[in-house]
């Protein structure tokens, strides 16, 4: 009869985060770059168009890497100040950016020529952005307070808007609508303003935000595609705006420890990642708000961006450091558009599903060969009837419980469980006792662990008391046993409390149900 490997029972355990599909997507964003600048990197920005090169911005320069080589291909350097938020348009074509003189400049992004100059600011410009839908447009957001729409062309502000009191160092177009700006302040407000009326339509507070509260400031907006929800940051605090109910906060969030500076969505918008000066990184499903990944970096982030086909996930820090994180290029992103959606859905479909035809005729006899299995150590060890030395297999660190355990069954069902236990010394012993330490408390194994130290002290009651290391083992096993009785007693307790609890809570139900006429 053919020797049949030992079965390795499986036993459920509870599931962990780590592996699930959306961690499993984000850990493909690895092997990160590590490119060391000599100031904090501000701002990062993707070109919208392929092949997706994107700006970097820090101290008085913007550098534009290629994001196949992640080497720099053009360096601007035409400032007189720090820049700020250089962004590339739709087309890859113009990079604009402002600086802490309070200017706005226009570049062409391969002769790095300026091709246009806005001074109308006072104060540094801390954001500049092309318009999504009006690529002859500019947003300039400005220390001070005013926030500015520009016309390209004629290099004139065809809107400008004061509402707001203090440094606005954050806003953008919608793109959904050319003429809606969203912006954020230090005045603790995010405005929503309209081109076409000159107006700010809609202003949003944090609920502490009236009379003499301490005001947070508003560090990042962002707005969906949609453009019916904003989502700001103010603090460690993510507040979410219905602005078709009037801008209403639907929802906050604290789950950073310090301010959070950087939001960017993923490349379909179903995700929002969130970068914070505590180090860490946060993807949110935003159907639930919920933190579905979390990703540590070594330094406070004040940026962070991905690329549009989701290959990049490109990080700036505080101490100059720029993190580009890649995802490997794989062959069925060819012909379908890839994305988070794909990834988690790929391979529970019909349509996934590879169908292999038979090459061979149909009237054709054909043999099919088998492959013999190569057996593990401790089944050699299993079928040459060497217990012992089957069970000295299983007991070591790197073995699996699920694999230990399932040895030893199959050693009760040989009935050689004693066999394998017995004629032991010190050495040989020491490893059993230290399983039997490891899982006395593990309640997938509890009833057979139980069985083992039974035989083990029967066995080896006469030799205690010779060896100094095997009478401690025995004595932290003593007291893991009664430790976890006592528990179990406290278990029993507890349990028959809220027995007690549930039954008078039910009887109260009852009878007030029954007093109702």
């Amino acid at each position: 009869m053919e020797y049949q490997p030992v079965l390795v029972k499986t036993h459920p355990r509870p599931s962990s985060s780590k592996h699930n599909p959306e961690s499993r997507y984000w850990r493909q964003f690895k092997h990160p770059l590590f490119v060391k600048e000599y100031a904090p990197i501000t701002s990062i920005h993707f070109s919208p168009s392929k092949p997706h090169r994107y700006a970097v911005t820090a101290a008085t320069r913007v550098q534009i890497y290629a994001p196949r080589t992640q080497r720099i291909t053009k360096t601007i350097s035409r400032f007189k100040d720090v820049a700020r938020s250089a962004n590339i348009r739709q087309d890859g074509k113009l990079v604009v950016a402002g600086d802490d003189s309070g200017l706005v400049q226009v570049f062409d992004i391969n002769s790095r020529a300026i091709l246009r100059t806005l001074d109308a600011h006072k104060q540094p410009v801390h954001l500049t952005r092309f318009s999504p839908l009006a690529p002859t447009q500019v947003l300039s957001c400005s220390d001070d307070t005013t926030v500015k729409i520009w016309d390209i062309p004629s290099q004139t502000a065809i809107s400008t808007f004061t509402d707001h009191t203090d440094y606005v160092r954050c806003g953008q177009v919608s793109t959904s609508n050319p003429h809606i700006v969203l912006t954020g302040s230090y005045d603790a407000t995010v405005r929503l303003f309209d081109s076409r009326t000159g107006q700010c339509e809609m202003t949003m507070k944090e609920p502490g935000a009236a009379g003499g509260a301490v005001k947070t400031p508003v560090e990042q907006v962002l707005m969906f595609p949609s453009g019916t929800v904003a989502i700001s940051s103010a603090g460690p605090i993510l507040r979410a705006w219905d602005m078709v109910a009037g801008g209403r906060c639907v929802r906050a969030l604290s789950n950073h420890q310090k301010t959070v500076t950087a939001l960017a969505f993923n490349g379909s918008a179903n995700r929002l990642l969130t970068g914070s000066l505590d180090h860490m990184v946060k993807v949110y499903d935003v159907s639930t708000y919920q933190v579905v990944h979390t990703m540590r970096y070594p330094a406070p982030i004040l940026c962070l961006a991905v690329s549009p086909d989701e290959t990049h996930l490109a990080g700036g820090m505080a101490d100059g450091t720029l993190s580009i994180r890649r995802r490997q290029y794989k062959p069925e992103e060819a012909d379908v558009t890839f994305n988070l959606t794909n990834f988690i859905g790929y391979g529970t479909t019909k349509t996934n599903r590879i169908e292999h035809k038979p090459f061979w005729d149909k009237d054709e006899l054909r043999i099919e060969s088998r492959r013999m299995k190569r057996l593990k150590e401790y089944d050699k060890l299993l079928k040459a009837f060497k217990y012992s030395a089957a069970l000295d297999s299983v007991l070591r660190k790197q073995v699996p419980p699920t694999i230990s355990f399932s040895l030893i069954h199959e050693l009760i069902h040989r009935d050689g469980l004693k066999a394998a236990l017995a004629g032991r010394d010190d050495v040989l012993l020491e490893p059993v006792l230290r399983f039997l330490l490891k899982h006395a408390t593990d309640p997938r194994f509890g009833d057979i662990v139980c069985t083992i130290a039974s035989i083990v002290i029967e066995m080896y009651r006469p030799i205690l008391g010779q060896a100094p290391l095997i009478d401690s083992l025995f004595l932290r096993l003593q007291k893991k046993v009664i430790a976890e009785i006592r528990f179990q007693n406290e278990l029993i307790k507890t349990s028959g409390t809220l027995a007690m609890i549930f039954s008078s809570t039910l009887l109260d139900s009852k009878l007030s149900n029954s007093s109702i006429p």
